[in-house]
């Protein structure tokens, strides 16, 4: 059977990342899909890379691994983690007033006092587990798959993308860089923040640079909220989580413009315009749950909460492959329309 080729854009999202990595272990299974490129910002930068050396090294099995690995390693090594242990049950989420004094303490004192005094050794126990887990010369030498890591440049507050031949541990540091929580990441002399802030994840790179027809996004952040914020801490966090999805929503919007505008025509001249004309997207997703969790909990790294969301990517994933698996290569199962003007 002729294996169906993707892209994937893996969007941010600290913890949560962890139901992208459920997502990708569901996908690594189907052996009827193959993955030509990956897009991705902070977390799903570090999904993107942790998955593409798995595939490296050890072929899909090795992929699942690396990502196994790399999880466990999150749950398990984290210096600081100030929820509860039963933060989260999959029956029961857990409202923000389960946070733990410590956790508040430190996040009121994040409002006010810099990563340089909060942490002015630059702990940072992410770089320990890549520098154990991913041998980049390797990665950059031998991979096969187009990787596009989305970081912020701090000068001009534009999106740089670091593709595969240029990937180091800082380019992924770099990526998910939150400025209010980590030092700046230093790269060839230039300050780089967040990936997310500019691009979660990137979507242009995989239309211009990848052949696949089929776009298969991966979102962490909720498109709706149900309940309006009224207090300080809610309106702060309710803007922080639109800053950081506002601009996928903006690409989603030029592309669907420029898709319409593409099949308006009666010929397709030019590479852009058809592949435009041809472009499918997709999307795999739970707004239900994530429309229930704080932004606060995705700090959160107990290996209770990473399995549970590693579970729920599963199970949407199986759900969507059983519905939509025909439809790649023939049309998309996610409407562009809908982010028109």
């Amino acid at each position: 059977m002729r294996k169906k080729v993707v892209t994937l854009a893996l969007q941010g999202g600290g913890s949560h990342g962890a139901f992208t990595w459920g997502v990708l272990d569901r996908l690594l299974e189907d052996d009827r899909i193959e993955i030509e490129g990956i897009s991705g910002a902070s977390a799903g930068a570090m999904n993107a890379a942790v998955l593409a050396y798995g595939l490296t090294t050890g072929g899909r099995e090795g992929a699942r691994q690396a990502l196994k690995d790399f999880w466990e390693s999150v749950a398990s090594k984290a210096p600081f983690n100030f929820m509860p242990e039963d933060w989260f049950t999959p029956v029961a989420i857990k409202s923000q007033t389960a946070l733990t004094p410590a956790f508040k303490t430190f996040l009121f004192l994040a409002r006010f006092f810099s990563p340089y005094q909060l942490n002015p050794f630059n702990l940072n126990p992410l770089r320990d587990i890549l520098a154990r887990q991913l041998d980049f010369e390797r990665l950059r030498a031998d991979c096969r798959i187009e990787l596009f890591i989305a970081a912020t440049q701090v000068s001009t507050g534009m999106l740089k993308l670091f593709r595969t031949k240029q990937l180091t541990i800082d380019v992924l540091l770099a990526s998910a860089c939150v400025p209010s929580l980590h030092h700046t990441i230093e790269i060839d002399g230039e300050a780089y923040w967040d990936g997310g802030l500019t691009a979660n994840p990137p979507i242009r790179p995989l239309l211009y640079k990848c052949s696949a027809r089929d776009i298969l996004v991966i979102l962490l952040h909720p498109c709706r909220r149900p309940v309006i914020p009224t207090n300080a801490d809610d309106i702060w966090h309710r803007l922080t989580e639109i800053s950081f999805s506002s601009t996928l929503f903006t690409e989603l919007q030029g592309l669907a413009l420029a898709k319409q505008e593409a099949e308006l025509g009666l010929f397709s001249v030019g590479r852009l315009e058809r592949r435009l004309r041809h472009l499918n997207m997709h999307l795999i997703d739970s707004q239900e749950l994530m429309s229930q969790l704080s932004t606060l909990s995705k700090l959160n790294t107990q290996s209770a909460f990473i399995n549970a969301l590693r579970d729920e990517g599963r199970s949407r994933t199986d759900e969507w492959l059983e519905k939509n698996f025909q439809l790649i290569g023939v049309r998309s199962s996610f409407t562009l329309a809908g982010h028109l003007y």
